[in-house]
């Protein structure tokens, strides 16, 4: 292990519930996730020196710290770039823990995208962003391109053209998804799996998306609380140990149309996280007893396996079958049951489950995890983590 690794961990975890009507502000939420995640640690908020979060998140670093009552702050930071930014927020508390910078980082994630601004409808704000990234929507936009369904969509047409994979092959994704949320208490969807033919049923969204490949809309927040290795084995929950974490853009980047690459039915950027996360580590896809895959659209989760080396380019497909993800398998996939069945709290729910995976605490636990591979959204500049017990 090299660089960052092994030098800061996740030392508390904290989540409201997960809801599509919370009922109060986004603030309000953001607080109690964090009081959470402190509760958790075992740490008073006066311990809190640093804050992160996404540049998309309504409520800011100064705001947070009024509510929580924090003496100062030491460290404040965002990242762009939507659900891309989750895995990444961690990445920034780990580097400002590991050089001093900050002794306690707190990353968090609140927003109320059901009741409130729903991410799945079309955006007129996004056209209109005071940066470039606006003018990249304002090309698509007027072309009926204009939800992220619609835009991933184009990708998953061309790489059901060049592979043969089907509307079947992303469904098995949703149903794995939605078994693993069946038997979460938390989780949107518990007690209510699905079927392939209830996913091949589902009403098109964009083709070749079904309903039940896209991801849902959700109200909560989680907060996660970063600090050195050496302070968080003096906790009492067992440290999840950094053991890699990595940002990626690819060649001809775009945020979520990068249609204009050679190749669209691949996600490069995974691959510049991939091959960054197992240098830092060490570690190969084949040392992965947990794959925590950011899922807010089903056939990104085939491209990510991809990527990532747990199979040859077109392969996802086949490596998905005879239960290679279930909770039994090789690979467990998401065994909160993901943002298609757990909750859409922009990949941030997803890294807790990595730590109680590591923990040995989650409620569909696997045994005998020594790593936990994580990701951050996919189709814009994403980031991932390695998460380890303390000697991985």
């Amino acid at each position: 292990m090299t660089g960052l690794s092994g030098r800061a961990a996740i030392a508390g975890i904290g989540a409201t519930e997960f809801s599509k009507d919370s009922g109060r502000s986004e603030l309000r939420l953001a607080v109690e996730a964090i009081r959470a995640a402190l509760d958790d640690a075992g740490l008073p908020p006066r311990s809190v020196d640093g804050l992160v979060t996404f540049t998309m998140d309504t409520s800011s670093e100064i705001a947070v710290a009024r509510e929580l009552g924090l003496d100062s702050l030491r460290f404040f930071s965002r990242i762009n770039f939507g659900g891309g930014a989750a895995a990444a927020t961690v990445q920034q508390a780990a580097m400002a823990v590991a050089t001093g910078v900050a002794d306690v980082v707190v990353a968090y994630r609140a927003f109320n995208e059901r009741s409130g601004q729903r991410f799945g409808r079309v955006s007129t704000a996004a056209a209109q962003q005071v940066n470039t990234n606006g003018v990249d929507n304002s090309f698509h936009y007027p072309m009926g391109i204009a939800t992220p369904a619609a835009t991933v969509a184009m990708s998953a047409r061309r790489y059901m053209y060049e592979y043969g994979a089907d509307s079947t092959d992303f469904g098995r994704i949703a149903v794995i998804d939605r078994a693993h949320a069946a038997t979460n208490p938390k989780a949107w969807f518990h007690g209510r799996p699905i079927t392939l033919e209830e996913h091949q049923a589902s009403r098109w969204i964009a083709e070749p998306l079904r309903l039940l490949d896209c991801c849902q809309e959700s109200d909560g927040g989680v907060a996660l609380v970063i600090t050195s290795v050496e302070r968080a084995r003096d906790l009492a929950p067992p440290p999840a140990v950094i053991a890699a974490a990595a940002q990626g853009s690819g060649p001809d980047q775009y945020v979520m149309t990068s249609y204009y690459r050679d190749d669209i039915a691949g996600l490069p950027e995974m691959g510049v996280v991939a091959r960054e996360l197992w240098r830092q580590a060490g570690l190969s896809p084949a040392d992965v007893d947990v794959a925590i895959l950011y899922d807010h659209f089903t056939p990104y989760v085939l491209m990510q396996l991809e990527e990532l080396g747990f199979c040859g380019r077109g392969e996802a497909r086949h490596f998905i079958a005879d239960g290679r993800l279930e909770l039994t398998g090789e690979l467990p996939l998401n065994p909160h049951g993901g943002q298609l069945g757990e909750a859409y709290i922009h990949g941030m729910n997803g890294i807790a489950e990595a730590v109680r995976q590591v923990r040995g605490s989650a409620v569909n636990q696997v045994a005998d995890v020594g790593a936990v591979l994580v990701t951050a959204g996919t189709g814009v500049p994403t980031s991932g983590l390695l998460l380890s017990t303390v000697d991985p």
